[in-house]
């Protein structure tokens, strides 16, 4: 069974994050979600969440995906969060999967792990500064690599049902989808 951390940082998009949440677990892979701290999260539409732990106590773990869900200032957090950057360099260096939604691809970015890749995220969520070294697509939702990204809220649910796909298989994604009634 893979393992997936989902770090929840103040200010993120609670479509993004319990949508993913949610459908992983569905899909019978052990989803730890991680606080910046050991207190329950706010996110940006003022619902307050309360983590499996904190990001500290999951440094030494190994995770087969990363997934950094946007929101703001959720994503800004993300982003300036040294813990959260420390994880995101291990995980590329392991070359295991990572993936962030809509804002989110900012702390790609900041922690330098983007350089060459197509991405898509969130549109103005990146400046131009910032894409120097790689490209942004439009597309709803882009694989690179080990780098999955999606663009935002009304993405959520397939970007999912793909990082099930990327996990499992297309049949185990296919059997959740057909249980969500789409």
């Amino acid at each position: 069974m893979a393992n997936v951390l989902v770090p929840l940082a103040e200010g993120f998009e609670e479509l993004e994050a319990i949508t993913v949440i949610d459908l992983l677990r569905r899909a019978g892979f052990n989803v730890i979600t991680a606080g910046l701290d050991d207190k329950p999260v706010r996110a940006s539409r003022q619902n307050v969440v309360i983590p499996d732990t904190s990001i500290d106590k999951v440094l030494n773990q190994q995770f087969d995906l990363i997934v950094l869900p946007g929101g703001l200032p959720g994503a800004d957090n993300l982003r300036d969060n040294e813990s959260i950057q420390l994880l995101i360099k291990q995980q590329h260096q392991q070359h295991k999967k990572i993936a962030a939604i809509c804002a989110a691809p900012k702390a790609l970015a900041a922690a330098g792990i983007l350089q060459g890749k197509k991405i898509t995220c969130y549109p103005g969520a990146l400046n131009q500064t910032d894409c120097s070294d790689f490209s942004v697509s439009e597309n709803a939702i882009e694989i690179d690599d080990n780098v999955i990204t999606s663009r935002g809220p009304g993405t959520a649910m397939d970007f999912a049902l793909t990082l099930i796909e990327q996990l499992g298989n297309r049949q185990l994604r296919d059997t959740i989808e057909a249980q969500l009634v789409r």
